[in-house]
């Protein structure tokens, strides 16, 4: 039975370092405790456990943008994150996991504040018929959390900018976003701002859970759990090189003939190239596959494996164009 609450309030906006506090909050969390654990990520995409970056984001384009891939421990689908986004999560004990009881804590936020919340099949909440919370979960012994979104007042133009699937022919295994129709709550209600927003979500906590909650900050948690914890997230192996197994194709046609390229990837990682040609000479086609194979799947590195291929400036510029159109 929960006998204490928790509420945590973060300003910190990078992914990594507020996944490895949740991370850290999950495995910490005590018998009859429930903490609710309130973040915020810029120009951020998160990807779900299992699930392929380069099939769900356009990576590229992304870091060009200034913009950082998180990947966290649960499931579900690829979502885009900034600071018109507000991320809530509930750490709990697997005895006290009570879905409904969670997910009333946002609609009775919602409700609060005049907006007519309610769940849907899907594990989402809606409001006017539209999305503005989608919700993942993990569990690991006796522990469990539940975290989502609620888009407050979230960019859209920027969310199907990064979240549009590669025009490459990108064949994986892996778990695909389902797409839905989403909405910003402050379309409901105008003057809501993200700290009305904490405010009515702190205020539903201790109204559904009827006890007080106490107030941590991130001086109550050990500094050094959690950094051991950032340095996972923020590793290539970690984002990329999670043991999926995929297939990459792209062609383009230049003055100088024809060529289409065909990756096999695992981990995160070329592990074997073909280059077709109908090129007047053909001769780098085979230099170019021995460059590309055992790359890592990641732009900078592509290009700096042809860069390195003993082929002509044409080709070499032309192919890192083509890749480049890929959006990888």
């Amino acid at each position: 039975m929960i006998q204490r609450l928790f509420l945590l309030d973060t300003d910190t906006t990078d992914p990594h370092h507020n996944l490895a506090l949740e991370e850290y909050l999950f495995n910490t969390v005590e018998p009859g405790d429930c903490i609710l654990y309130l973040w915020q990520n810029r120009h951020t995409v998160v990807i779900g456990s299992n699930q392929n970056p380069w099939l769900e984001c356009r990576t590229a384009l992304l870091e060009e943008d200034g913009g950082r891939l998180a990947r966290r421990l649960s499931g579900g689908g690829a979502v885009y994150h900034d600071m018109g986004n507000l991320n809530f999560t509930f750490l709990v004990r697997s005895e006290d996991y009570d879905l409904r009881r969670q997910l009333s804590v946002i609609t009775s936020a919602c409700r609060q504040l005049g907006i007519p919340a309610e769940c849907s099949g899907r594990n989402d909440i809606l409001a006017d018929g539209r999305k503005f919370s989608g919700n993942a979960f993990y569990q690991h012994q006796d522990r469990r959390y539940h975290h989502g979104t609620i888009l407050v007042d979230a960019d859209m133009e920027k969310m199907g900018k990064y979240l549009s699937p590669s025009p490459a022919k990108l064949q994986a295994r892996g778990v695909p976003s389902v797409r839905s129709r989403v909405i910003n709550l402050r379309e409901l209600c105008p003057d809501l701002s993200i700290p009305g927003m904490k405010e009515a979500l702190a205020e539903a906590f201790t109204r559904v859970y009827q006890l007080p909650a106490e107030r941590l900050s991130p001086a109550d948690l050990s500094e050094k759990a959690v950094a051991a914890l950032e340095e996972r997230y923020r590793s290539w192996e970690w984002l990329y090189g999670r043991p999926l197994a995929f297939t990459f194709q792209c062609a383009g046609k230049y003055p100088w003939g024809e060529i289409t390229i065909q990756l096999a990837a695992e981990s995160g990682t070329v592990t074997a190239a073909a280059v077709y040609t109908d090129a007047m000479d053909p001769s780098f086609a085979a230099p170019l596959e021995q460059a590309l194979a055992g790359c890592p799947f990641h732009v900078p590195q592509l290009y700096q494996a042809v860069e390195r291929a003993p082929i002509s400036q044409e080709v070499r510029r032309d192919v890192c164009t083509l890749l480049a159109e890929q959006n990888l």
